[in-house]
């Protein structure tokens, strides 16, 4: 029998249905992480490095997954962080993430570079989600796009504070997402995007409009995705500083979450300033290679400022027992990022539906293994020595 016929057990399975169904160059896209990908792969092995303690002859009976977050009763401490380009892997690809995301009850991130726009997703759902910043270099359309989130009744604002400058991104690169590419490496492209029959019926032709919905009025002359990008990275803004966030507070009203914090002083720097929660986040290994891994400065910065915001986690999440090793070491939830769009890519909305009902499954039998009936009561002291 077929992979792609098959049920997937894991999340590793979905990455393999992506990896077919998709474009080498937009597979990559996701997939990748900057330089040599050192922090890509940490990410991973600091977490698999982590060993539990095994606990027997505990009542067990009713497992309990549910957190509260922002005052929010979840059912699993689990976030759909924001994804660039998340419609160019499913037909309007963010509408059915956040759909997914809401039946199950879990927060939604919408990207400020989707394909779909605020007012799209507010459309597809009923419940709030989440909207992730840039500070562009025009600062009057931030305050549009600030506007927008609040009229569409986002429920929490995400500031990205770790992209100054743009990692370098070497698949990106080889695969012409940033342009560039010899004739040779056209034809190649071209021919590997002709192989892919579902994603071409599915997206390319059945997905328009491609283009960044949230910023289509910054560039009403935009033909392209490729203009879209250039302007968009045109605007990320390396002046950026904490005085910034002084303009972010006047025109939002709301949660207000800083993501890409790995430095315990930033931490720091990030409570006096009243952020509501910050996102322990290397930003999936695609900036500076070689930081830490997520769950290596997840302690630090819990016991730096874990008694005056909420923390959560990124980087590196594959599975319920990974969700129930960032909790143990003290993060309030965490957000995946790859595993949602590689199930999104896979199988769209039902694919996503049926991640969270995996990781649902692994930390629950985590938790009974454990011996701790409720995830909102795990410490280090389930980590084994």
């Amino acid at each position: 029998m077929a992979f792609s016929t098959l049920t997937p057990a894991s999340i590793s399975d979905y990455r393999l249905l992506a990896q077919r169904r998709l474009p080498r160059q937009l597979f990559d896209y996701i997939d990748g992480g900057s330089y040599a990908e050192v922090t890509l792969a940490a990410n991973r092995a600091d977490l698999l490095a982590l060993r539990l303690r095994q606990r027997v002859l505990r009542d067990v009976s009713r497992i309990d997954t549910g957190v509260t977050l922002l005052g929010q009763p979840l059912k699993l401490p689990v976030a759909l962080a924001p994804i660039g380009l998340a419609g160019l892997m499913a037909r309007r690809g963010e509408a059915q993430a956040a759909r997914a995301a809401e039946h199950a009850g879990i927060p939604f991130c919408l990207s400020t570079v989707s394909i779909c726009a605020l007012e799209e997703v507010r459309q597809a759902t009923q419940a709030p989600f989440w909207f992730q910043l840039y500070m562009l270099r025009d600062r009057g359309y931030v305050r549009e796009l600030l506007q927008r989130a609040q009229a569409a009744g986002c429920g929490a604002l995400v500031f990205t504070v770790d992209l100054a400058v743009l990692g370098a991104r070497y698949r990106d690169t080889r695969n012409g997402m940033n342009g560039g590419l010899t004739l040779a490496g056209k034809l190649a492209k071209a021919w590997d995007t002709a192989r892919r029959a579902g994603w071409l019926r599915d997206v390319a032709l059945g997905g328009q409009p491609l283009v960044f919905g949230n910023l289509a009025a910054a560039v009403p002359s935009a033909r392209s995705l490729v203009d879209f990008k250039q302007w968009v990275d045109a605007q990320f803004d390396a002046s950026v500083t904490w005085r910034d966030l002084d303009f972010v507070r006047q025109h939002w009203n709301g949660p207000l979450i800083l993501k890409g914090v790995l430095d315990a002083e930033d931490a720091r720097t990030a409570a006096d300033i009243g952020a509501s929660a910050l996102i322990v986040s290397n930003h999936g290994g695609r900036q500076l290679d070689s930081a830490p891994s997520s769950i290596a400065a997840l302690p630090g910065i819990v016991e730096a400022v874990g008694d005056r915001l909420e923390i959560l986690m990124d980087g590196g999440i594959r599975s319920g027992q990974d969700i129930a090793k960032a909790l143990a070491l003290g993060a309030r939830a965490v957000l995946i990022g790859r595993p949602w769009i590689w199930a999104l890519a896979a199988r769209g909305e039902i694919g996503v539906t049926q991640i969270f009902d995996i990781l649902a499954r692994e930390l629950q039998v985590t938790l009974a293994l454990l011996g701790v009936a409720r995830a909102d009561r795990l410490d280090q002291s389930v980590l084994a020595e």
